[in-house]
């Protein structure tokens, strides 16, 4: 599409096909004809079509008259928005509008990766969510914007665009969750990598040099999660490189380093005198369904993956059992723990799986007296533990029963986790659920509790197990032979753990909560019997503790609570207005303060101010009265020191804001930067703030001379 004259180039040759912005491409068509081979022969396909695609946010600057994509109402809220925290203008500054452009794009992109249950991490694609989202901070920075701010653009995003896409409102608290921690976890990591990151240019340009070592980009990745793309971004401001293949190296030693350590047990387990152990012995008889002790022989004992016939105290080995009574970590169910014992000897359970072979491999810590290869021992299993793990069990099946029963027959497991403490529940469901749906399978739960059902299993053929009506997990392959668990006639799953003899074993259920993991996929926490008691136990000492904080009855806390919100709402407000009343009074005595340096009026003084909100709101005052002249402000709060500096009129005798505050934030041991007109900074060392404040004439006198 032709945009017009004025926004192309104004060469005579100007056509399609041109550099510049005049010819916009909006829509494409692609004709699928042939097939080329490796040689580069071309051959018809035998269904030949036309791919077509159109750019959404193309045709609404077409239609919408806008001179971009960030001008559309799709991104001008957003942007509008990010001006007004930064307190700039939009299309004033190139700089600044690419910032902005970038804070919001990059928004609502972590928006989208986020209500599609994307989790910020390390590896991946939780790596590539992160560094956008770091990669908006800083660009916020660079505007000035330092307190947390993508909540609010997420709530604008949210309002505009969730009616398309109900994720964005179903995962709420998960978005938000995630948007704070990270904002919160990488403002430090950003205040201390740039501080460090600064001393590391200062060496670099001290001895000459324009490349930061591998090693060091690595320390700042590896120590304060500085990914290196950032580092490589601010550097190149600089004219500064990262030597990206030091980089590579380094990066992939500590994966190995890591890994090792990580597979230590596996590669233990995978020596070739494991696996052909396992493999002559095959399938381990579980005995733990009927009994929770047995008396059973070691059939062999390996350390470091070799055969040996005997483990002394502080031994850990790799055990072969005939029989155990030992349930191996599968299906969301963790491993039982307990001991083997002799006589003489007596060993801790630290980890139980079962090879590709079947055989039970059990990870023992001798703690008293020696094992030997070939004699039996008894094998013990923790039955506290082993009732927990079953009562959170049990539970899982009748709240899937409970969540069908509410939400209807498309509700499915999609993965779960069951141990001693707790239960975790992950299900097919396409929006969260409400107060009352939770309540109303909390509800169904207790009640399946309550009446005592009988919890029966029993093995039968999969087609058998199809037909009486029981639940599978979807996706899972299962044998020909399946374990049937059902209870009385509100739950029946194939499931191949253990479990409590009646519901009424289980005790309470309490749901600890309930959110969204993936777009189309939910997930529930809960605690069962005695972890359900001590649950309550905590809410209701919590409950008292701040009824006798509040000297209140604990069923009027939530009345005395808002009349304390009200009331500390207003004293606010006061705050407020007093702090106003005082700085417009400090105002006037600051201006007692002015100074002339070579005909330019200057003020350098220390400023009671919180925040640097409250800095910035001190200097626009003073620029208010001052008019003319060159204002250096400090502040030192919470063992930092915050910096502005403003020059009224913008070039005023040719000095920059940003130039100035450099060198008197150095003083404190810190840096920052900014525009011609105002500029702010920070530093680490407030004993240093007089000291820096009494430089400022010396630093403009340098800039006037040059």
């Amino acid at each position: 599409m032709d945009l017009g004259e004025s926004r192309g180039c104004g060469e005579p040759d100007c056509a399609i096909g041109c550099d510049c912005d005049r010819f916009l491409e909006i829509w494409n068509l692609v004709f699928m004809q042939y097939n080329r081979d490796e040689s580069g022969m071309l051959s018809p396909l035998p269904k030949q079509n036309i791919d077509t695609g159109m750019g959404l946010e193309r045709i609404a600057s077409v239609m919408q008259g806008a001179a971009s994509n960030f001008d559309t109402d799709l991104f001008l809220p957003l942007i509008n928005k990010v001006s007004e925290l930064a307190g700039l203008p939009y299309h004033e500054n190139p700089k600044h509008d690419i910032a902005m452009k970038v804070v919001a794009d990059h928004t609502r992109a972590v928006s989208f990766m986020l209500s599609d249950g994307i989790r910020p991490g390390s590896e991946g694609r939780g790596y590539v969510l992160r560094r956008i989202l770091r990669r908006a901070i800083r660009y916020a920075r660079l505007l000035g914007i330092e307190k947390p701010f993508l909540e609010q653009i997420f709530l604008i995003i949210q309002r505009d665009y969730a009616h398309h896409y109900p994720e964005l409102k179903e995962n709420e608290n998960f978005i938000l969750n995630h948007l704070r921690l990270e904002e919160k976890n990488f403002q430090a990591t950003l205040e201390q990598g740039t501080q460090i990151l600064q001393e590391k240019v200062k060496a670099l340009q001290e001895a000459g040099e324009n490349v930061l070592s591998g090693t060091d980009a690595f320390y700042l990745y590896e120590t304060y999660g500085f990914p290196v793309e950032l580092t490589e971004e601010m550097l190149i401001e600089q004219g500064i490189s990262v030597d990206m293949e030091a980089f590579s190296k380094a990066s992939e030693e500590h994966r190995r380093l890591a890994k090792e350590q990580s597979q230590q047990m596996r590669a233990v387990q995978e020596s070739a005198a494991v696996a052909d152990k396992a493999k002559a012995l095959g399938n381990t008889t579980f005995l733990g369904y009927e009994t929770l002790t047995a008396n059973t022989k070691i059939e062999a004992l390996f350390r470091d993956g070799e055969v040996v016939s005997d483990a002394g105290e502080g031994d850990e080995v790799l055990c072969f059992l005939k029989e155990t009574p030992f349930y191996a970590e599968s299906g969301g169910q963790v491993a039982d723990s307990g001991i083997i014992r002799t006589a003489r000897a007596e060993a801790r359970l630290l980890e139980v799986k079962k090879g590709v072979t079947g055989t039970v491999y059990h990870r023992l810590l001798v703690t008293q007296g020696v094992l030997n290869a070939g004699e039996v021992v008894e094998a013990i299993v923790d039955e506290k533990a082993r009732q927990a793990t079953g009562r959170h069990h049990s539970a899982t099946h009748l709240l899937q029963a409970a969540l069908r029963k509410v939400l209807g027959e498309h509700v499915q497991q999609a993965g779960s986790l069951v141990t001693p403490e707790r239960l975790r529940f992950d299900f097919t469901h396409f929006s969260s659920l409400t107060a009352d749906e939770l309540q109303r399978v909390e509800d169904y739960l207790n009640e399946a509790v309550l009446a005592n059902l009988p919890v029966a299993a029993e093995e039968m053929s999969l087609d058998a197990a199809k037909s009486s009506g029981a639940t599978a997990l979807f996706g899972e392959k299962y044998g020909d032979t399946v374990r049937v668990v059902a209870m009385g006639g509100f739950s029946k799953e194939l499931c191949g753990g253990t479990h409590i003899h009646a519901t009424g074993e289980i005790g309470l259920v309490k749901i600890l909560s309930e959110g969204g993991i993936g777009a189309g996929l939910r997930r529930i926490e809960a605690v069962a019997g005695t972890e359900a008691l001590s649950y309550i136990r905590s809410l209701n000492e919590q409950v008292l503790d701040l009824a006798q904080l509040l000297k209140a009855q604990p069923s009027d806390l939530s009345r005395r609570v808002q009349g304390m919100l009200n009331q500390v709402k207003d004293l606010e407000k006061e705050v407020q207005q007093l702090n106003g009343k005082l700085a417009k009074n400090e105002v006037e005595g600051l201006l007692q303060q002015v100074k002339d340096i070579q005909g330019v009026p200057v003020l350098a003084a220390k400023v009671q101010a919180q925040d640097m909100d409250a800095l910035r709101n001190t200097a626009d005052l003073l620029k208010d009265k001052l008019k003319t002249g060159v204002l250096v402000l400090g502040a030192a709060a919470e063992g930092k020191v915050n910096w502005v500096t403003v020059v009224a009129p913008t070039g005023l005798s040719g000095l920059h804001a940003g130039q100035i505050i450099k060198e008197v934030a150095k003083i404190t041991g810190g840096g920052g930067g900014g525009r011609p007109d105002m500029a702010q900074a920070g530093g680490k060392d407030p004993a240093k703030l007089g000291e820096a404040l009494d430089q400022v004439p010396a630093i403009i006198k340098t800039f006037l001379q040059k």
